[in-house]
Formats: C-alpha cells, structure tokens, sequence
C-alpha cells in the first residue's frame, strides 16, 4: 500500500501557473550599442522601450521539463511511503507459574482414568498440566519442581513446546521423598522479581503437606501477597481422609490460597483433576495486549532522483542541440562563400 506521509504539500502544484499568470514575464537586461537616433526609431515603430526589456526565449520543450521537474519535487516533498502489512505482536498481561509436587508419593497408582484404568498421580498431572499450558497460548508460563528441595525448571516464557518438553521428562521422586511447599511457594516469589506482568498467578499443585520447609507455608504466602501475586492450590487426594500417610491437610492448603486471595481446588482422580484445571482456565482468563506496528519504506529519493535525471537530460539534449545547429550553420557559410574558401587554401 503505498501513501504520501504530507499529502497537503500536492495543494502547491498549481503555484507555477498562478505565478504565470499573475507575474509579469522576468526581463533581464544585455549589453548592447547606444544609438543617438534611437528614440526616433521607436517612435516611427510606436515602441515604448524600458530598462530590461529583454525576454529569455523558451521552447517547448523546456516548458515541459520544468513542469515535470516540478510535479516530482512536490511529490518528493510529500514524502511517498510504502507501507507494508501490519506485524503484529502480542504482549502477555498475565504470567503464570506452575508448582508441580514431583515428591515419590507421586508415584502412587491410585489415579483412575475415565475408562477406569490405574494409573501414577504423576502422569495424570502431566497429561492434565499439558493441557492447560496448551490452551494458555498468550500467557507466559513458568514451572517450578519441588520435593526435598524446590527447582526452578523453566523461567516465564511464550515457548510452551519448551515448558511442555520439558515437562514430559519430569518424574515421580527426582526432587527428593519429601514435600517443601513453603521452599515452593518461597522460589516462586523469587522468580516473580524477574516479572513486570500486573497479573500475577502461582497454581500450586502437591499432593502431601509440609515437611519442614525453612521457610512455613503461611508466611511465604504472605510475601507472596505483599508482590502481588495470587496463588491456586490444587490439592491431591481424598478429603475424606483424616488420618495415615495419605492424608491431604486440605485445611492448610486453604489457608495458603485465602491468605493471597486464591482457591483450593480438590483432585481426587483424573477427572476431578481436569475440572480443577478447567475452573483455573476459567477464573483466570488469558489477558493480552496485541500491539501492531505498520513497517513504512521512504520513497521520496525515486521521485527527486527522476527529476534530476530528467533535468540532466534536458541540458544534455540542449548542448547537443547547440553544438549540431553550429556545425549545420559552419557547413553553410563554407557552401555560401567558395572564394573565401579558395583564398583561404592559396594562403595555406
């Protein structure tokens, strides 16, 4: 698409022919023989001579040119542009970090599919997890790994092939047996520093409680409010279990998540777990900014270019001209005048 950056600069196209119009002709003055009887003549002729009275003669040619050069100085003026198809971008208003509880109490089978299969906790938080990131396509996401320690896996990124990569190596019991959800949520802040995202999300996903982060659950939940950031606990586990070693403090969780503003969300099997994922999918909608930007190509130097060449040209024809008419005018005065040609090759 092509446009003119300053198209009220074509108004002035017209000026030549205003000040050809309105302005008498420029007269210049010459050199040339003072007569005494001079008055007499233009007198007899009925001429009024004055001081300048000399007009430059133009052709039509150059007439032509000078409108030429003209238009194409105008236009160079009004700057042309080439502006190509928009480049669009789009610019994350939300970044969101994913936790995942990878301890070995992950590893247990007690996950059942929608067509009643066993299979690990692990896996079906994968398969769930994958496909969240996948709809989550104008959102940058983080993941975090914890067990007895916390790991970060990959920073806040728009490369979820990336995330969902390396998420898919991700297994049961490679951070450790035990369950460092303060150590979590503590990594999480700190990878949140790097964020100037107004909207700030951690989806913490564990299926055990604390055991013995150096920094307590509840009161990295805190710091976590005070940056900002919300976090959503999806617990892992039967509620209705009060006692043993599967017994989810889903009391604790909540506390986590009310503590930053966020939900508890419970997933007893793979179905539970998938409509955990949805409801987070739902209550945190992907929030973006497209920003477009329009590239332009100047094309102003084609225009002012075309006028000097044509300029060029013109002078370079005019002095061709000149120089063919005075070998023309040679060749005649030699054919009009022989005896001064025969003189001249005696004397020689």
């Amino acid at each position: 698409m092509y446009a003119l950056k300053y198209p009220w600069l074509l108004a002035v196209l017209p000026l030549p022919l205003l000040v050809y119009w309105l302005l008498p002709p420029y007269r210049e003055e010459q050199d040339s023989l003072r007569l005494t009887f001079f008055h007499y003549i233009t007198a007899s002729l009925g001429l009024r001579p004055q001081a300048g009275a000399v007009i430059p003669r133009s052709n039509w040619l150059q007439k032509i040119v000078a409108l030429a050069c003209w238009c194409l100085m105008v236009l160079a003026l009004a700057r042309p542009q080439f502006i190509e198809p928009p480049i669009q971008k789009i610019q994350p208003g939300r970044d969101l970090m994913l936790a995942l509880d990878i301890s070995q109490s992950m590893e247990t089978r007690d996950f059942l599919t929608p067509d009643h299969k066993r299979i690990r906790r692990v896996d079906a938080v994968k398969q769930v997890v994958s496909n969240f990131i996948e709809k989550r396509k104008h959102d940058r996401m983080g993941l975090i790994v914890f067990g007895l320690a916390a790991y970060p896996v990959t920073p806040f990124t728009l490369d979820h092939q990336a995330c969902l990569k390396i998420l898919s190596q991700i297994d049961a019991g490679m951070a450790g047996a035990q369950t460092m959800i303060g150590d979590a949520i503590g990594l999480a802040i700190k990878e949140f520093q790097q964020s100037d995202a107004k909207d700030r999300v951690l989806i913490l996903l564990t299926d055990g409680n604390d055991t013995g982060s150096r920094m307590p659950p509840r009161k990295a939940a805190e710091i976590a409010k005070q940056n900002g950031i919300t976090i959503q606990v999806v617990g892992l586990g039967d509620p209705r279990i009060t006692h043993g070693a599967d017994k989810v403090d889903y009391a604790a969780l909540a506390d986590i998540a009310r503590a930053t503003g966020g939900e508890v969300f419970h997933g007893e099997n793979q179905v539970e777990l998938e409509k955990a994922y949805a409801t987070l999918d739902r209550i945190t909608p992907q929030n973006f900014k497209t920003l477009s930007y329009q590239p332009r190509r100047e094309l102003y130097m084609f225009p002012l270019g075309a006028a000097l060449l044509l300029l060029t040209g013109y002078h370079l024809v005019m002095i061709l001209v000149s120089l063919l008419m005075r070998l023309i005018s040679r060749r005649r005065s030699s054919r009009e005048d022989p005896v001064t040609s025969d003189v001249f090759q005696v004397h020689v």
